[in-house]
């Protein structure tokens, strides 16, 4: 059998010229992750369902000398909105040498305050919606006999118990799942997966996250949720990381070291990990829970 032509690892000259798809585009690692493309000289196809955020990362884009080929405001839980962007894109354009869904949302609570609507929306973005590009823009990169890269955005939430992240969790542990599986099922086309697991993050995600049946507005609940933003990196610091990773096709991607010693205390120390989630979920739900008001 005649061997495939072309390198074995489409990235390792860096993404210069490269076809680069970027769901979640509009603000945070998305919109970081684009302008870090468009310094390098990739060819940017971006989307979010902010229109506003996303014309703007395209001004911003352009403004670094970046081309962007092609841009559309659409949500990525809606398939026949993505199949229909990537028809347009494929009808004029080479299939995609990258594929990055970085496009999430996230809430918040305990089985007993999250509502189905909460469930629901977090599994339709976060996993359907990744879904939905990977069946969109894959099977043209495997016809296409390239080679390339897919990167999915999980969350540390994916390989640790989090406390009142159940519906967060299942969404993202599905993607990273997924991304297992297409790591060793891609790998035959040339085709590496990157599944990246950010802790916190300094994006508008973080301050607006919806934390069910609890009121944002009370001081202690607003005093631990600025506590838990004085940890996180900014968007650049984790877009840099996911960026270098993916070129070295990377399977799981840290964008903070204390995710990583976590996870591996988790695999490694699994009862002293329970006894410790245990406490951290009592601790959790102490601070997140408001005074009542006096009468």
């Amino acid at each position: 059998m005649a061997r495939r032509s072309g390198p074995r690892r489409p990235l390792r000259d860096g993404y210069a010229g490269k076809r680069c798809l970027i769901t979640g585009a509009a603000s945070g690692i998305g919109r970081a992750t684009a302008l870090q493309l468009a310094e390098q000289g990739a060819e940017l196809y971006l989307t979010d369902r902010d229109a506003d955020g996303l014309a703007d990362t395209v001004s911003d884009a352009r403004a670094l000398g970046g081309t962007v080929a092609a841009h559309r405001a659409l949500d990525i839980s809606d398939y026949a909105a993505v199949t229909e962007f990537a028809a347009d894109i494929h009808a004029e354009h080479p299939a995609m040498d990258v594929v990055m869904n970085v496009a999430g949302i996230s809430a918040w609570g305990t089985v007993s305050t999250l509502t189905h609507q909460h469930w629901k929306s977090l599994i339709d973005v976060n996993l359907m919606g990744p879904i939905h590009v990977i069946e969109a823009f894959v099977p043209p990169m495997v016809a296409a006999r390239r080679g390339g890269q897919l990167v999915n955005v999980s969350s540390a939430a994916g390989l640790v118990a989090l406390p009142w992240h159940s519906a967060y969790s299942a969404s993202k542990y599905g993607l990273r799942g997924l991304s297992e599986v297409l790591r060793f099922d891609l790998a035959r086309h040339r085709i590496g997966v990157s599944v990246a697991v950010p802790g916190a993050v300094k994006t508008p995600l973080v301050q607006t996250v919806a934390i069910a049946g609890v009121d944002r507005e009370d001081p202690r609940v607003q005093f631990w949720t600025r506590r838990f933003g004085g940890h996180a990196v900014s968007p650049e610091v984790a877009a840099a990381k996911i960026l270098r990773g993916a070129a070295r096709n990377r399977y799981l991607i840290y964008t903070s070291p204390d995710i990583r010693a976590l996870y591996l205390f988790k695999r490694t120390m699994w009862l002293p990990y329970s006894v410790a989630m245990k406490q951290v979920n009592v601790v959790f739900t102490r601070a997140l829970r408001p005074k009542r008001k006096a009468r």
